[in-house]
């Protein structure tokens, strides 16, 4: 396709989420919709190296913090929901309504788009039975969790939901934009964006590199949905030179015990989960990937500990840190966990240490900490208003980094809930 070969009514620069949801919704209602995406569209096959190339390549979706914290994001159409663990947590509907922006009616629409419900019983894994067993006999309000899955889809003994799901059975934002292109939408991939194209205050199209060659493509609407990351930068170059700083990037890691049970170790993630809200810490089981296990052993110099993967309960402690650091221009992240940051994460250890020696944990054990979910970058309220629109006419911002407030939860269900707002508005 040539760059400005068709009038579009819209252009959407990125493809999770949040761009996923209003390219489907601008296409429902008859709009021309252009998505430029940075990473590839490779058809899912849930392998190490499809995930690899698509969340772990150093500096591009690989970005480690000075404290060398690893944060993980994805780059391929889906953006990271091509491999997160398909947890759907409620959106934050009080918070947002204190900055103006009313998502409940989005919220229930959305049961009628996407599966969200807790996996039947024959679902879980032995390790998630066993975690919620545990923290129910020591008092824990441990609850089955909402999940992005067609139960019906979905295999017992499989540990590919991290790699990208190949049966189908976890929805991601890549349903949405296959409904998109279905509708008439088009998609050009391994396109990377450099700025918005504005002119007296109005945006007027995108400027973007495909092919080593720089191309140029204009619409009416420019709605940039790059990730909490990506999107601060694109608007840096754009002209908006206050966002970027101040974020948040959900930290966690894990604690594992060896346990006695049955089984392979392979499992849903997070299908059991306890929410400690007031001390923004949230605690649940976590199937890992065999080869993801093995490579926090070999940090961490435990040997002995890389034979064993079946009998192991691993349980992911994720917390809401304060806000902090900033954005580079070149997209790199500085930022240091707090001390209050720490305690949370230790103190989750602890609750974590309890539950697995509850269990019959003969030995426990922490990973390194890594961070997800950056966002608060071009929050609402101080760079985007309560339609997400940025200070300059026809450009606006849908993904993570309009959230204005640490909140230390998986953010899908809120990003989807204001791409269907976004939409409506401008429809």
């Amino acid at each position: 396709m040539k760059s400005g070969s068709k009038n579009w009514d819209a252009i959407v620069v990125g493809s999770g989420p949040g761009g996923a949801t209003v390219a489907k919704e601008l296409a429902d209602g008859g709009k021309r919709v252009l998505i430029l995406e940075w990473g590839d569209n490779a058809p899912v096959k849930g392998t190490l190296s499809q995930a690899v190339r698509g969340a772990f390549i150093p500096g591009k979706s690989l970005l480690v913090t000075g404290q060398m914290l690893g944060m993980v994001r994805g780059i391929t159409t889906g953006g990271s929901s091509l491999f997160y663990c398909a947890t759907a947590f409620k959106p934050p509907v009080d918070m947002l309504k204190a900055y103006g922006v009313d998502i409940t009616g989005e919220f229930a629409e959305l049961k009628n788009d996407v599966p969200m419900a807790p996996l039947p019983d024959e679902l879980d894994s032995p390790a998630a039975q066993r975690f919620s067993q545990s923290a129910l006999d020591l008092g824990y309000d441990c609850r089955k969790m909402d999940k992005f899955i067609y139960p019906d889809k979905c295999r017992t003994d499989c540990q590919l939901c991290s790699y990208g799901c190949p049966y189908g059975a976890k929805w991601t934002a890549r349903n949405f934009v296959d409904h998109a292109l279905k509708n008439g939408a088009c998609i050009i991939n391994h396109a990377k964006v450099n700025r918005v194209i504005i002119e007296n205050r109005q945006a007027i199209g995108v400027e973007y590199k495909h092919n080593m060659k720089q191309h140029r493509v204009y619409a009416p609407r420019i709605i940039v949905a790059a990730g909490g990351i990506g999107s601060p930068v694109i608007l840096r170059r754009s002209g908006i030179q206050n966002v970027g700083r101040d974020f948040f990037f959900d930290p966690l890691w894990y604690v594992m015990g060896k346990v006695n049970i049955t089984g392979s170790g392979k499992g849903v993630p997070m299908t059991y989960g306890i929410h400690f809200e007031e001390d923004g810490i949230v605690l649940t089981d976590f199937n890992l990937p065999h080869i993801l296990k093995t490579f926090f052993d070999l940090e961490l110099l435990k040997i002995r500990q890389l034979f064993s993967y079946r009998n192991v309960i691993p349980i992911m402690i994720k917390i809401r840190d304060q806000l902090g650091g900033r954005v580079t221009d070149n997209g790199l992240i500085w930022k240091t966990l707090s001390r209050s940051d720490r305690q949370k994460l230790e103190k989750g250890a602890q609750h974590a240490t309890r539950i697995l020696k509850n269990a019959g944990a003969t030995e426990t054990y922490r990973s390194w900490v890594v961070a997800a979910h950056p966002g608060g970058t071009v929050k609402i309220g101080e760079h985007v208003d309560k339609n997400l629109k940025t200070e300059f006419d026809n450009l606006y911002v849908c993904d993570c980094s309009v959230i204005p407030e640490e909140w230390g939860l998986p953010p899908t269900v809120t990003l989807l809930s204001l791409g269907k707002r976004l939409a409506k508005h401008l429809l």
